[in-house]
């Protein structure tokens, strides 16, 4: 019998939940449902998801900030379309391939000019773990800083730089030598980093937990020190890069010459996984340092054809369709929008971010009613109210969006680079008729709110976790 996808596909389109229940996640099952987010999803395209009926959901999420060039571009799906075409030898390992040359080349012209050497991974985690490797093997040092509340992946070193404890939590002893400094506190940094013995520091240009951005002056300040002390900077832009925020990189808002980038997510395309680790050619031959090293840090799938040529075009269309300036324009339109909402709104507490990044932070009412309803809920969960405004802009307004992170009264907006004024009205309207209807006490979303801590509190006493 011919192996025939497409028939596959489309004669078990909805079985989707019930197949990841029996055979894969079935607590991301069980939280999908209850938050309201088990929606089949049957195609995409640019900044929409649609489901099997033919209805739009406004995709404000962007797979955690991959779709910078909006889903299914036809530019890139193209590239890999040509690749496959031309039957080209993948994967040979020992070789040096055309495709692999001319993204690095590509990625090494894209980055600052003391940045000449490029090593690709295939994810951001795997991009952080490698760039790790790099600072050790280059200072001879050991101790790596990351700073509070950052998100550096899940393997086992970019999860101890992960300074998180939800994602910590069960999965001890991390990383020896990887240790916490205070956000935004150049003294604890400066503390840590006179021992002389710190390899690296690492940070987030805006960190992916909370959208939160240090002070103006703490980033060329930590800079200087990590030069003062000998150690190197690692500016982790695995979400920031490649236009996400306002500037082809995140670091580029304080005019920063880190010494290690790490990119991922949008350098994929939306298509095939892509990463890369782009240095001074100094720090990358402190680890292929002999010619029996020469593969000392390697990864299978990393320069594989269809991942670079889906690297090419992502890049080249971000620069063809001026997506960067694109995701300056609507995003600061976001921000100023969302925050005019601030005067109607007394929940909205601030609303921050830079470019297609950004994140509404709220805070408690000031309508007895609405405290005690406050209260009740964050007594269970810190994370609930952001939960039922994320799941009610998705029931009534098809905006997809999520918690910007665990205990945080935070939604997160990360939508395509692509997006137009007509995007951005539709989430400021949803924002604000999701807003009145909280002040309706009692009312569904409140309703909807306590079915959540009863979901809780259930999870609780069968000491599992909550998921939401």
């Amino acid at each position: 019998m011919a192996f025939d996808l497409k028939e596959t596909i489309t004669a078990r389109q909805g079985e989707n939940y019930d197949l990841h229940h029996h055979h894969v996640n079935r607590t991301l099952v069980k939280v999908l449902g209850t938050i309201g987010f088990d929606k089949v999803y049957a195609r995409a395209e640019g900044c929409y998801l649609y489901d099997m009926d033919g209805r739009d959901y406004l995709d404000f999420l962007s797979g955690y900030g991959v779709y910078n060039m909006g889903r299914n571009h036809p530019v890139i799906r193209k590239a890999i379309e040509d690749v496959l075409e031309m039957d080209l030898p993948n994967m040979v390992q020992m070789d040096c391939a055309l495709l692999s040359g001319l993204l690095a080349e590509k990625v090494v012209a894209i980055t600052p000019p003391h940045l000449d050497a490029c090593f690709f991974a295939n994810s951001g985690t795997e991009a952080v773990e490698g760039a790790m490797k790099f600072a050790r093997a280059s200072t001879g040092r050991t101790r790596i800083l990351s700073m509070s509340g950052s998100y550096h992946g899940l393997s086992y070193g970019s999860l101890s730089a992960t300074q998180n404890d939800h994602f910590q939590e069960g999965f001890g002893p991390l990383l020896p030598g990887v240790e916490k400094v205070q956000f935004n506190d150049l003294t604890d940094l400066e503390a840590k980093l006179a021992t002389g013995d710190v390899a690296a520091f690492i940070a987030e240009p805006v960190q992916g937990k909370g959208v939160h951005i240090p002070d103006d002056h703490y980033f060329p300040a930590a800079q200087d020190l990590c030069r003062k002390y000998g150690a190197l900077f690692i500016a982790d832009e695995v979400q920031t890069g490649l236009g996400r925020t306002g500037k082809l990189f995140g670091f580029q808002h304080w005019d920063l010459e880190p010494d290690i980038i790490t990119m991922a997510k949008a350098l994929s395309g939306g298509y095939v996984p892509c990463a890369a680790i782009v240095t001074r050619r100094k720090i990358y031959q402190g680890v292929f340092s002999r010619l029996d090293r020469c593969v000392v840090h390697s990864t299978t799938f990393g320069r594989n054809n269809l991942a670079m040529a889906a690297g090419l075009a992502a890049i080249q269309v971000i620069e063809d369709e001026k997506l960067i300036e694109n995701s300056a324009k609507m995003g600061q339109k976001l921000i100023d929008g969302l925050a005019a909402l601030a005067s109607k709104h007394e929940l909205i507490k601030e609303v921050r971010g830079k470019g297609c990044m950004l994140a509404i932070e709220f805070q408690q009412p000031k309508s007895l009613k609405l405290k005690m309803a406050w209260k009740a809920i964050h007594a269970v969960d810190k994370g609930l109210f952001a939960q039922m405004v994320v799941s009610s802009l998705l029931d009534k307004h098809r905006i997809l969006s999520h918690v910007a992170g665990h205990n945080m009264d935070v939604v997160k907006l990360l939508p395509p680079l692509t997006i137009g004024e007509k995007e951005v009205e539709r989430c400021i309207r949803a924002f604000d008729e999701v807003l009145a209807d909280v002040t309706k006490f009692p009312g569904p979303m409140w309703e909807f709110g306590t079915n959540l801590v009863k979901t809780a509190l259930s999870q609780r006493k069968q000491k599992q976790p909550v998921g939401v």
